[in-house]
């Protein structure tokens, strides 16, 4: 099944860093801190201005116009550890 995807929720997890769920089902953690490239993105380096975004049209966006698409949030994150026993055996793979 091919669809589009959005952000559901996200949450700030410090730093440059967010917890997104994505409408798939699939929650990426994503650090930003390497993406803030360019005059629109300048603001976001604050980060306690980098904390206030909301959700807006099914991405992130800042009160500045600033946005990242949910694919590039999608592309750029990595799958958190489940369990301890998920941890061990993606340990065991490398």
């Amino acid at each position: 099944m091919n669809f589009f995807l959005e952000v559901i929720k996200a949450d700030y997890l410090g730093d440059y860093r967010l917890c997104i769920l994505f409408n798939n089902g699939e929650e990426r953690i994503v650090d930003l801190q390497n993406s803030l490239n360019g005059e629109i993105f300048q603001p976001l380096k604050d980060k306690e201005y980098f904390k206030r975004y909301h959700i807006h049209f099914n991405t992130l966006e800042w009160e500045n116009g600033a946005d990242f698409a949910p694919e590039y949030l999608y592309e750029q994150g990595v799958r958190p550890y489940n369990t301890d026993s998920e941890r061990l055996q993606t340990a065991a793979e490398v």
